[in-house]
């Protein structure tokens, strides 16, 4: 094979199409294509673009790719992976994109979960889920999750929308911040999370829940295929007012009655 096709080689093991592969390596879908596919001719042909120092160094790094593979010297694609990260990947295997080439918010309610877990890197599949443009949410991969569940009642109930970014890399999970984990044994859950990636290789998942049935447990950084760190969110709940709102209004109802005892008093 030559360069062209290793390189198109690379991105099918990836279950990528040019798009999603270029957005991986940092490059635009047309500098991809034309490397794979060539770019038209006025005789009819097409001319493969020979791929710069750049991006094959882009796609060593991105995808752990041997580079005696890329050069012919070794029929060895995938290095072997970082056992902290795993398999985990620097952008989502499959995105989204409308006719303008602008990447769509995916959209996974409840019904979907249990065929998200085994879809997530099948194109067909996340082509089927619903799409949409949210205002704001630029400058990087969004995805909409349904929430499921009590388990971080007190800051999101079941059925609200949680718009999450897809995080790079799993040592930029930050502290007590809250996140969706996809994960192989745990499947989707919305947890606030503590990282211990570096120093023991797991994230320590908590609830907000705190009436004593969700406990606080960890997962291994091997079993986390996506993590999307919770930006915004829409809710049918309003919230109920905190005890200091309470006790203000109880407040003012006895100053009322008071004032106004005092009036008949005076009359």
């Amino acid at each position: 094979m030559n360069i062209a096709q290793k390189i198109a080689a690379i991105r099918d093991c990836f279950n990528l199409n040019n798009f999603s592969f270029s957005k991986r390596i940092g490059v635009t879908g047309t500098t991809v294509d034309s490397i794979v596919n060539g770019r038209p001719q006025p005789d009819g042909t097409r001319k493969r673009t020979k791929p710069g120092y750049d991006v094959l160094t882009s796609i060593i790094k991105e995808f752990n790719i041997n580079p005696e593979y890329l050069f012919g010297m070794s029929d060895i694609m995938v290095k072997e992976r970082n056992p902290i990260n795993g398999n985990y990947t620097g952008t989502p295997q499959v995105v989204s994109t409308n006719s303008e080439g602008n990447e769509n918010i995916v959209f996974v309610p409840t019904q979907a979960r249990a065929g998200y877990l085994s879809g997530y890197g099948d194109t067909e599949y996340i082509e089927k889920l619903p799409t949409f443009h949210m205002p704001r949410l630029n400058n990087g991969s969004f995805r909409c999750f349904e929430v499921q569940g009590n388990s971080m009642v007190r800051t999101f109930f079941d059925g609200d929308l949680v718009f999450g970014k897809y995080v790079e890399n799993l040592t930029d999970v930050k502290d007590g911040r809250v996140y969706v984990i996809v994960s192989k044994n745990d499947g989707i859950v919305l947890k606030r999370v503590i990282n211990r990636i570096e120093e023991r290789g797991k994230l320590i998942l908590k609830s907000d829940n705190k009436d004593g049935n969700y406990p606080t447990y960890t997962i291994n950084a091997d079993e986390v295929m996506e993590v999307w760190y919770v930006t915004m969110y829409a809710s049918k709940q309003m919230p109920e007012p905190i005890d200091i709102y309470d006790r203000l209004h109880d407040l003012e109802t006895k100053l009322v009655t008071l004032q106004e005892k005092l009036d008949s008093q005076n009359e």
